[in-house]
């Protein structure tokens, strides 16, 4: 098994358990490897910790339902597995430069953290899922 296919093995687990916990015990055992192996690989691969990559599609998520639902602030800080909207409040900004009140008034879709797609070298290639690009 070579690194880039456990990093892709990695990253499709992320996404298609984005909404449950995900530590990285977890994440090791359903993929049969050393959480210290996944952990070390992902980042030498990526440039980014699998901590770093989740919470950026969790806000990334989040800033989508904040454009795209009139769900509550709340909820979808809850969504996003933060505890309080005062923590959500907290890492939206420093990801985002505003408010989720303040995103989700401006109506426009960006994703800081797009899903990432590991092709044949995993120099960063990203897929967008949808929303717009801001300039």
């Amino acid at each position: 098994m070579t690194d880039d296919s456990v990093v892709k093995k990695t990253v499709f687990y992320i996404e298609e358990h984005i909404h449950e916990k995900l530590p990285l015990d977890k994440i090791a055992e359903a993929l049969n490897y050393s959480k210290f192996y996944i952990a070390r690989t992902f980042t030498e691969h990526t440039g980014c910790t699998i901590y770093k990559y989740i919470q950026g599609r969790r806000l990334t998520l989040a800033a989508e339902n904040l454009v795209k639902t009139e769900k509550p602030i709340i909820e979808i800080a809850y969504e996003a597995h933060y505890n309080s909207q005062q923590a959500f409040t907290s890492a939206f900004g420093k990801i985002y430069q505003c408010t989720p009140q303040t995103y989700r008034k401006r109506g426009i879709f960006y994703p800081k953290q797009p899903r990432m797609m590991c092709g044949s070298s995993l120099s960063h290639i990203y897929h967008m899922r949808g929303g717009m690009m801001a300039a």
